[in-house]
């Protein structure tokens, strides 16, 4: 997690969609280029980058190709009839040869120096872990990936996966095996292991559960909705916040989000998902104490206080210092 506050303002490019092909049942990849031909923005296992859809329709999707292949981003895409209406629109609207607008990439889940690596990965969860494997196999590391889905079809890369690294990838279709037997996986910490863990809300939700007892900061996860952690108490009340650049202070009510209020103020901050999970809005905090209310920052990182998104998080003091 990066712990230095991100520029207000990113680039954004428009790319060619030169290639739309069906990976497994209901998941496409779409491979984006220069259209004329130069280098695309670096990035490293765990990133992800905004798709700029329409207006008011921005999705982030982890990157899940080569790293160090500058020529390509590729993206894999679940559709979801009860999502918001993105993943219906890649599938739906988007044609090879077509033009893509996107914004990154960023990384709020990069992969850390460690001894071992256990990867657990639940249906499309699957897309930030596959660069990941490719590094620690790189890096001459031990581990092994977990993969679970629905159905064999439904899992994107299984095939692949399982053919270059026959001896350190289980592919456990729940139709075929039940659901991932976490208790075996995550029972016993082991000393210098560090673990992964990307999917659906229930199987994040289990995991955490079962890596309460590993040694802190051992545990990695990357969430696609809003963790369903209850407000904390006492938190219905204004506060101020001041922006350390102008000297500027603004209240904010008990109905309206820090971001919501420095909209209205002019002040520029980007933002994309408003619900906590992208991280663009990271924002630096130099006094005050931030209540955090995102489903990013790790125990030790909500601790620090150094930083907050300000789509979601509020105030636990009086007023809090922003570095804007």
């Amino acid at each position: 997690m990066p712990t230095t506050t991100p520029p207000h303002s990113e680039a954004e490019l428009d790319l060619t969609l030169a290639r739309k092909e069906q990976l497994a049942d209901g998941v496409v990849r779409l491979t984006l280029v220069h259209p004329q031909g130069e280098p695309l923005p670096a990035w490293r296992p765990g990133a992800h980058i905004d798709l700029l859809l329409g207006p008011g329709l921005v999705r982030q999707y982890s990157l899940c190709g080569d790293p160090d292949d500058p020529s390509v981003l590729q993206v894999a895409v679940l559709r979801e009839p009860d999502g918001r209406g993105g993943s219906e629109h890649v599938h739906d609207n988007l044609a090879e040869g077509g033009t893509v607008r996107i914004r990154g990439p960023r990384n709020h889940f990069p992969l850390v120096d460690a001894e071992r690596y256990l990867f657990v990965a639940g249906g499309i969860g699957i897309t930030p872990i596959l660069p990941m494997v490719a590094e620690a196999a790189r890096r001459g590391a031990d581990w092994r990936l977990v993969y679970g889905g629905r159905t064999r079809a439904s899992m994107a890369f299984a095939d692949r996966l399982a053919g270059d690294h026959p001896d350190r990838v289980r592919l456990c279709p729940q139709d075929e095996t039940g659901l991932l037997d976490l208790d075996a996986l995550l029972g016993s910490p082991r000393e210098g292991t560090e673990v992964y863990c990307c999917g659906p809300a229930p199987l994040l939700d289990a995991v955490e559960r079962r890596c309460a007892g590993w040694p802190p900061g051992t545990l990695h996860v990357e969430r696609f909705a809003p963790r369903e952690d209850p407000a904390p108490d006492g938190t219905g009340e204004s506060f101020e916040v001041e922006l350390a650049g102008s000297g500027t202070i603004l209240t904010v009510p008990p109905d309206r989000s820090v971001l919501e209020v420095l909209e209205e103020a002019g002040v520029p901050v980007l933002s994309s998902c408003r619900e906590g999970t992208c991280g663009t809005c990271e924002t630096g905090v130099l006094d005050g104490v931030p209540e955090h209310r995102d489903s990013l920052l790790t125990e030790e990182e909500r601790a620090a206080g150094d930083v907050m998104f300000v789509c979601v998080s509020r105030c636990a003091s009086k007023r809090l210092v922003l570095d804007l």
